[in-house]
């Protein structure tokens, strides 16, 4: 817990603007204050200013501070959509096509950032990571040098043996439904930045699989060991190992059992799921069997600080992914 204490330690002390598109979600409104009284982030809501309100009332929010303004209604509908057509005019769109597309809460809240109108945005409460990521993708883009955009997820379990300190970073749970060998390469390396910048931690990467350093045979574990070579090679100096169960990558009297030459011993803090089946569901396990915290998802390799909600999110959840949000704007 101390983990996101320290989150929204630092997000207060340089606010960012954090746009919320989903106006029209409870926990958004609910959140929105929060974040306010906070004082974690200057947060603009999009939607029908009149109907934010009525809702915020019914909910017992109070919105003194925040931000509403309607992506069908407001001084910024020109210059969006003009911006936005010469982003996309290479697929045929039309003027027509590209105002339809700007006054779209997630597509004007990416057009916000793009302008330097907003520092982030958390999305994804009422809808689908695709469709958090469209925009994203045809607006702000990737990262230089960067081909594979994925999600990290920071879960804290209350066992304090485990991880660092209990703090774990899952990848990929949200974004790669299969990623090839060089994929998961770069989401091993990416995850492991996330780590040292957000949580400031060294990290200590575990490939995971359903085999142990060759003890099955399978073409999934030869895409995971493929994976590590080029990942070792690529970034000798990162704390890397697999293939591994997660047993004998968080266990340490496993790992001396299962892999005694592994270089984690046993206390790796960021696992790698080979695919996006096993990583969705194992976070959603720990967070739900163990009750553990899971925050995030959090999106990486993206150009801007953009980050999707589960759907199944919580009010506490949206405050604690602002304020990851904010600390990655305050590093962008």
């Amino acid at each position: 817990m101390d983990i996101l204490k320290k989150f929204k330690e630092k997000a207060a002390s340089n606010k960012k603007r954090i746009v919320f598109p989903e106006g029209n979600d409870e926990r958004i409104i609910r959140a929105a204050e929060k974040v306010e009284k906070e004082n974690l982030a200057d947060v603009i809501i999009l939607g029908d200013e009149n109907q934010i309100l009525k809702d915020a009332a019914q909910y017992g929010a109070n919105l003194a501070g925040v931000e509403i303004i309607n992506p069908r209604s407001n001084n910024y509908i020109e210059e969006f959509t003009e911006k936005f057509y010469e982003l996309r005019k290479h697929k045929n769109i039309s003027l027509e096509d590209a105002v339809k597309s700007v006054i779209d809460p997630l597509y004007f809240g990416t057009m916000m950032i793009y302008t330097d109108k907003a520092d982030g945005m958390v999305a994804g409460a009422a809808n689908a990571t695709g469709n958090v990521l469209r925009p994203a993708f045809q607006i702000v883009k990737t990262k230089e040098g960067i081909s594979t955009v994925s999600s990290a997820i920071i879960v804290i379990v209350k066992d304090k043996s485990f991880g660092e300190e209990g703090v774990f970073v899952f990848s990929d749970c949200a974004v790669n439904p299969s990623p090839n060998s060089q994929q998961l390469s770069e989401i091993a390396v990416a995850t492991a930045d996330t780590t040292k910048n957000i949580l400031g931690f060294e990290p200590k990467v575990a490939m995971l699989s359903f085999s142990t350093m060759g003890s099955a045979k399978h073409e999934k574990v030869e895409k995971v060991k493929k994976a590590v070579k080029i990942a070792q090679k690529n970034y000798p100096e990162l704390i890397l190992d697999g293939e591994l169960q997660l047993d004998a990558a968080i266990v340490e009297s496993v790992s001396k059992r299962k892999a005694p030459e592994s270089k984690l011993n046993g206390d790796a803090n960021v696992l790698i799921f080979p695919d996006l089946q096993s990583g969705n569901i194992g976070y959603k396990l720990v967070q739900r069997l163990a009750g553990a915290d899971a925050v995030g998802p959090i999106l990486q390799g993206l150009a801007a600080p953009i980050n999707d909600l589960s759907r199944g999110c919580s009010v506490e959840d949206v405050v604690n992914l602002t304020a990851i949000t904010v600390v990655q704007a305050q590093n962008n």
